[in-house]
């Protein structure tokens, strides 16, 4: 068995910070006395920030399936207490109490942030030890909702894909296991109610929605009626995700709002290995969890998920208003369209009944750990989905490749199609589409297709992946009366106007869902920086008149 981060990084998760360090730090926050036994976090329950241990001794423990307390780690004077719930104020994913009586320098969520900017080494020790924190809570799905269904479950697979996607550790039980019957004893489940989920803070949701369970493990808050943002970024890809960096980081009151999960379809990337400065590659999912943990950094408020429904400009000088699904508003004086494109669809018969078990339109780790040792069908002939062909090929039996086209030439870049004729368990099939699915309750059984020539095939497998491109996400904007092009993209520029701008002052659109734009990580990355110059320059227009009022006044 590998080692485990604790194992392998256990002096980066769990630094010692010197005196001098500590009394660096003291102005961010205050002192605080605990008594022995005393609780300093409670799991599913918003915590200080971070806690600098200066004498005492705290124990930090994680709870398992049956709710028993499993020590991770003992922090004594110089220790901190803390991951990247805390960087936000969000709940606790560990319990921690007091074995002795503790002082401790106590850092609010928005001190910690502070620190982090202020003291750039000291804030790149803190940071790197939150972030191996949270990647080793993933690893053994400590402090997370535990998920219970019958195996193969659809609806606990999409719940578990929703959270893998956020970066937010789970628990995930076959109802069949002991384990899982020592917890069911308590419930009275009706076929309907699958999956059953029990949050760190004690509530019990059966087969919940995403926004739902997101709630009730406290991804996703309340937001401010009143609040007027400088910008609010409608979409957390690698556009959005860019310009809320940028935003923050330049000092602009900025919030980020997402349906579903950061990364949008670059997170979902098996390995981007073009993106400059990462020679041997990236994950997409690495990549944009590493922003958007900078983003928080810099302050920004994240909103995910939570889906706009609909865009009100409202009059001039009045702050445009996003009304959400969940029936809050959003009010900002500037608007980010980031909101990018969504997958497209095989128009073949009962698609839609596999989707949640077995059908997918991405490549991550959970995806390939259900394909290992099985045969996989994996349609398209773009990046996407070469990336997908590699990533999976290292573990499935055999992938077949299903193009419409003649070959892979003229849509697919010349390494990945180098790598992919180097495979010997993948098999490509040109001028081939899928004419069919067989299965039962949403399980994948078999795929048919059919080639050019008229020949067919069936093999029997229990996972499609499909990366056939995508349409712009811009249905939400119908009634907006921004200008759009026949397929749906937001049209940008134009006389007088910034390149990144729409028709409409201060709303501004970048990345895949902008008319135009090149449909790469880099570009959207570029364009996610250069709209925050754009920002800047439209507040400064609107607010010098204002100034100008005052001063005469």
């Amino acid at each position: 068995m590998p080692p485990t981060i604790f194992d392998s990084r256990h002096a980066q998760m769990f630094p010692v910070l010197s005196q001098a360090e500590i009394d660096r730090m003291r102005h961010f926050g205050h002192s605080e006395t605990f008594a022995e036994g005393d609780m300093l976090l409670r799991a599913g329950e918003r915590g200080h920030g971070l806690v600098v241990v200066l004498g005492g001794e705290v124990e930090v423990t994680r709870r398992d399936s049956a709710g028993q307390p499993q020590s991770i780690v003992r922090h004594g004077p110089g220790s901190f207490m803390g991951e990247l719930a805390q960087l936000s104020g969000r709940p606790a994913l560990v319990d921690a109490r007091a074995t002795q009586q503790v002082e401790a320098l106590v850092i609010s969520p928005q001190g910690l942030r502070a620190v982090l900017v202020a003291e750039a080494d000291l804030g790149e020790t803190i940071m790197r030890a939150l972030i191996l924190r949270r990647v080793a809570l993933l690893e053994v799905g400590a402090g997370g909702p535990v998920i219970v269904a019958p195996r193969g479950h659809a609806g606990a697979r999409r719940l578990a894909e929703f959270l893998n996607r956020n970066s937010h550790p789970m628990l995930l039980l076959d109802a069949g296991e002991d384990e899982a019957n020592a917890l069911l004893e308590r419930f009275h489940v009706a076929p309907g109610d699958w999956p059953i989920v029990l949050c760190a803070g004690g509530q019990v949701l059966r087969n919940p929605s995403e926004v739902q369970l997101a709630r009730c493990i406290g991804l996703v808050g309340a937001i401010d009626p009143d609040k007027v943002y400088d910008v609010a970024i409608v979409g957390a890809g690698p556009a959005g995700l860019a310009a809320s960096v940028y935003a923050g980081s330049e000092g602009l009151s900025a919030i980020t709002l997402d349906c579903r999960a950061f990364g949008g379809q670059a997170g979902a990337s098996a390995r981007i290995e073009n993106y400059l400065g990462f020679p041997t590659g990236i994950t997409g999912q690495a990549l944009m969890a590493r922003a958007y943990t900078q983003a928080q950094k810099f302050g920004v408020e994240m909103a995910i998920p939570d889906e706009v429904a609909s865009f009100e400009p409202g009059e001039e000088g009045e702050p445009i208003r996003l009304r959400l699904a969940s029936g809050e508003v959003v009010q900002a004086c500037t608007v980010v369209l980031a909101s990018g494109v969504r997958y497209r669809r095989l128009d073949v018969p009962g698609m839609a009944d596999f989707e949640c078990a077995s059908v997918h339109y991405w490549a991550s780790a959970m995806e390939r750990t259900l394909c290992a040792g099985e045969e996989v069908a994996l349609v398209g002939g773009g990046n996407s989905a070469g990336q997908a062909v590699v990533y999976l090929a290292a573990k499935a039996k055999k992938v077949w490749l299903l193009v419409r086209g003649p070959g892979l030439e003229a849509t697919m870049s010349r390494y990945l199609i180098d790598r992919i004729e180097g495979l010997p368990n993948v098999e490509l099939l040109p001028h081939t589409q899928i004419v069919g699915l067989e299965g039962e309750g949403g399980i994948l059984e078999a795929v048919r297709w059919r080639r050019l020539s008229g020949e067919e095939g069936r093999r029997e497998m229990r996972n499609l992946f499909l990366f056939i491109g995508a349409d712009p996400n811009s249905d939400w904007l119908a009634n907006s009366g921004l200008a759009m092009d026949r397929q749906g993209f937001v049209l940008t520029g134009g006389e007088g106007r910034h390149p990144l701008e729409t028709s409409r002052p201060g709303v501004f659109a970048i990345g895949d869902i902008r008319a135009g734009s090149v449909k790469r990580v880099a570009a959207a990355v570029g364009e996610g920086a250069q709209v925050v110059a754009a920002i800047h320059a439209h507040l400064g227009a609107e607010r010098a008149p204002k100034a100008e009022v005052a001063r005469a006044v």
